[in-house]
């Protein structure tokens, strides 16, 4: 009688430890060199065994949700036993969540959850069919007295999807409003590339043309003053009054967000940066009537940067410029480098002091 080979034990990875530690596993027999890169952190080599597997184990992680690929020979590659993916326009990668106790604010909880809407329209400035994301809070009523709203932007290379698929924004409003921590409002969340082209190439052509940087912010701006905010101020119940409104992002959506806000005083209230990547270093020419006077205007700038992020003296110079102008500012300086763990703390703070004035 032929005895059946036993089929191999299923590849488990990532596999979370009860002690928050992460052991990752991946199957290639053939490769002489294989490392983990996993977002926040330094990259490390695994081991194989003699089956051809190749395995590490982390420390214990802080509760969060990290991103991560594995290098074989070289070439990055996503697990292919993880079903959770951190998707991304220039390189997507999978993702582990690291649940917490009691559960983090960015995990989903027993709580009333608000609905994320997805929209298409034309620019007709930017010469592009585009889409964008709105947050509507729990029990929204189209009926009731206009919500705030916050315009929430996101990072170079996301997609307008950067903010739901991977910063967990609606999760966390949803828990914020449910602890009363925050004000129910309308979360507006745009693709935020004024000259789509500027991701070909990636960081490399940006490098090498900085107008086409400047061109990409401009566009921006402009397509979300005339085209998105009316569409948005027509099809939802959101405030029109600048008190009433703030915009804040991430990276390259940090630098779009101070570069509108700070240049539309009437039109925003409330502006905020994390980790901005991409300002100009002529402030005086980019921000050419900002001064004092700006104080009596804005309700709260808030500015943050990680420690350890390669962007913390850009903006600490662009801190130390606001001052020399008087501008009242709240300038954060947290743990961590370029990445979602700080920006989703970062919202955290910043959603909960807006609008805490207003009835």
């Amino acid at each position: 009688m032929t005895l059946l080979a036993q089929p191999a034990p299923p590849i488990v990875s990532p596999e979370v430890h009860p002690d928050h530690s992460v052991t990752f596993r991946f199957q290639a027999p053939n490769a002489k060199q294989v490392f983990l890169s996993r977002e926040g952190a330094e990259k490390v080599a695994l081991t194989k065994d003699d089956q051809g597997l190749w395995s590490v184990t982390t420390p214990p992680l802080e509760p969060d949700r990290y991103s991560y690929t594995f290098q074989a020979d070289g070439v990055s590659l996503m697990d292919p036993h993880d079903p959770l993916i951190t998707p991304n326009l220039l390189g997507s990668a999978s993702a582990v969540r690291v649940p917490g106790t009691p559960p983090q604010l960015w995990e989903v909880a027993d709580v009333p959850r608000g609905v994320v809407h997805h929209h298409f329209y034309k620019s007709g400035i930017i010469g592009d069919q585009r889409d964008y994301y709105v947050y509507t809070p729990p029990a929204y009523n189209p009926k009731a007295k206009p919500y705030p709203v916050l315009y929430l932007l996101h990072g170079f290379s996301d997609a307008a999807n950067g903010w739901t698929a991977v910063g967990e924004a609606h999760v966390i409003l949803d828990n914020l409003i449910a602890a009363g921590k925050v004000k129910p409002m309308v979360v507006v969340m745009p693709l935020g590339y004024g000259a789509p082209e500027i991701l070909t190439g990636g960081w490399r052509r940006v490098g090498g043309d900085p107008t086409l940087w400047q061109r990409n912010k401009e566009k921006f701006r402009d397509a979300l003053l005339t085209e998105l905010m009316p569409r948005i101020e027509q099809e939802y119940r959101v405030s029109k009054d600048r008190k009433m409104r703030a915009i804040t992002g991430l990276s390259m959506g940090g630098a779009e967000s101070v570069m509108t806000g700070l240049n539309a005083l009437d039109r925003f209230a409330w502006v905020g940066s994390f980790s901005a990547g991409g300002l100009d270093e002529d402030y005086s020419a980019a921000f050419p009537k900002l001064d004092a006077k700006a104080n009596s205007q804005l309700k709260l700038l808030w500015i943050a940067c990680g420690v350890d992020d390669g962007l913390i003296k850009p903006n600490r110079k662009f801190r130390d410029w606001l001052q020399t102008k008087d501008v009242k500012l709240t300038f954060v300086e947290t743990p961590g480098t370029h990445c979602w763990m700080v920006w989703r703390r970062n919202l955290v703070t910043f959603a909960s002091l807006l609008f805490q004035d207003t009835k």
